[in-house]
């Protein structure tokens, strides 16, 4: 599995030949957003940060759209979709909380959480085999650096990658996690035998432009 960030909480798994996209950004976005082709685009939250399904639709691939609650299963890969609410800026959303289930590994991404108290079926829905954890680090709209981590203990994630975060953020982030000498990497390669054996790992990735 390669695991590539753009920005915001756009991140890009690719197993063999079948690519997914996770919250690409859109056009109404502030942010810079990438191309490509994907066979499945997740999308947590209806909103150009999070919702840019046209720029992963690119030559053959139109990828298949998962935008809402609900099972999944596309190429292989099972989806579960669970629904928690956030507010993004004055608006409120409804922010879908995803575990990926692909190459015997299980990829959760939290979306735009803003609080580490979810519901029983958030959580149930996660469950507690959690290989890759994706979560937030902000503040005010997303969960604070403490509450990513408290979140990511709790859920006993094997690898935790924050997103959708700032240089000051992530510093204090990675203090709570005792990873100040984390650096960060161009990308993410990883094999269950090698996640298997990893406990509260973080791995930072650059934006990729």
């Amino acid at each position: 599995m390669i695991i590539t960030y753009y920005d915001k909480q756009f991140i890009r798994i690719q197993l063999g030949d079948t690519v997914l996209a996770v919250n690409p950004i859109g056009k109404g976005s502030k942010f810079p957003s990438a191309r490509f082709g994907a066979d499945i685009a997740l999308v947590s939250v209806p909103h150009p940060d999070y919702n840019g399904v046209e720029n992963v639709t690119y030559g053959e691939k139109e990828p298949f759209v998962i935008s809402c609650p609900g099972e999944y299963e596309v190429n292989g890969v099972y989806v579960k979709g669970m629904s928690s609410e956030t507010q993004l800026g004055k608006d409120s959303y409804i922010n879908t909380v995803y575990r990926i289930s692909l190459e015997q590994m299980h990829v959760v991404v939290l979306g735009a959480l803003a609080s580490n108290e979810v519901s029983p079926e958030v959580y149930e829905g996660i469950g507690e085999d959690v290989d890759i954890l994706i979560t937030p680090v902000g503040d005010g709209d997303l969960l604070t650096p403490s509450a990513a981590h408290k979140f990511a203990t709790k859920l006993g994630a094997k690898i935790i990658i924050p997103v959708d975060t700032d240089a000051a953020m992530l510093k204090t982030f990675l203090k709570e996690a005792g990873a100040e000498g984390v650096k960060a990497t161009e990308k993410a390669t990883l094999k269950k035998k090698d996640v298997s054996a990893m406990e509260g790992e973080v791995i930072v990735l650059k934006t990729t432009k």
